[in-house]
């Protein structure tokens, strides 16, 4: 079975205002259920987790949950919360209650944005995950390349928590700046209870030309330090879409990957990851 961790679904005019930036015109537009659902199929992927999509508001989570409903082939959700907010207990008791509620999986909030550079040093940060935690959820890292290593601190400090890093770090693949990302993503590697994903890397890399040997030693770097059993598949659709197809994606990360690690990276590492009910 293939599982994409990491995918979105959005509706223009439903908040998602980060669409409006410069070059992101081909991705300015509405992505329904029936055009996942046919790059699925055509790429054999079975089962997905619908991941947040930036909007960084609670109302988002029932459209989220909507789409879990409707579309068969996602199992998981990652919906977005404030990990600081003093209400996110309640704020995850909600969620839950919502309908299709019972497919969250994680929460995540988008780390990558804040320009506060104590962030990951908030003591309200620290209670927050252990709330996450608690109820039975992982957390997603949304973080840059220079943010990996006071993850890695965090992770250290709080080895009960799920974390889950989302693109690797957003390696600077563009630039060929390998060394400095491979010795933040050593660190947090070093971690048990951090998995990473495999998403998102066509997008650090240069649109229009990227290939297949530009992305590999990060893959290879990753799958070194982390192993199979906790590296997973994510396409990033559509956000990947201003760099490939899905299939040409899901076929790119094949052919990097040895044979023996595929079982685990395509689907089982996110199905333990998250808990998913793959009925």
């Amino acid at each position: 079975m293939i599982i994409d961790a990491h995918h979105h679904l959005w509706r223009m005019g439903q908040g998602y205002s980060w669409l409006d930036e410069p070059g992101l015109e081909p991705i300015r537009r509405t992505f329904s259920p029936a055009e996942l659902r046919a790059a699925l199929a055509a790429s054999g992927v079975d089962r997905t987790v619908l991941v947040e999509g930036g909007r960084c508001d609670v109302d988002e989570a029932r459209l989220l949950f909507g789409y879990a409903v409707d579309i068969p082939e996602i199992s998981g959700v990652v919906a977005w919360a404030d990990p600081c907010s003093p209400d996110l207990g309640d704020i995850l008791s909600g969620y839950r209650k919502l309908p299709g509620g019972e497919r969250l999986v994680g929460i995540r909030e988008q780390i990558q944005g804040i320009g506060d550079p104590g962030y990951l040093d908030r003591d309200e940060l620290r209670r927050g995950l252990k709330t996450i935690a608690g109820a039975g959820l992982a957390f997603d890292l949304v973080i840059r390349a220079d943010q990996l290593a006071g993850a890695a601190g965090l992770a250290r400090e709080l080895p009960d928590v799920r974390f889950v890093l989302d693109h690797l770090g957003k390696p600077p693949i563009r630039d060929g700046r390998f060394d400095a990302w491979a010795a933040g993503i050593a660190e947090l590697a070093a971690c048990p209870n951090v998995t990473a994903k495999l998403s998102g890397l066509v997008t650090e890399a240069s649109w229009d030309s990227w290939t297949v040997d530009d992305l590999r030693p990060y893959v290879e770097e990753a799958l070194r330090l982390f192993g199979a059993d906790r590296l997973m598949f994510g396409s990033d659709w559509p956000v990947s879409t201003l760099a490939t197809t899905y299939g040409k994606w899901v076929s790119t990360l094949i052919l990097i990957l040895p044979a023996d690690a595929r079982e685990q990276v395509l689907g089982a590492t996110a199905a333990r990851t998250y808990d998913l009910s793959l009925d």
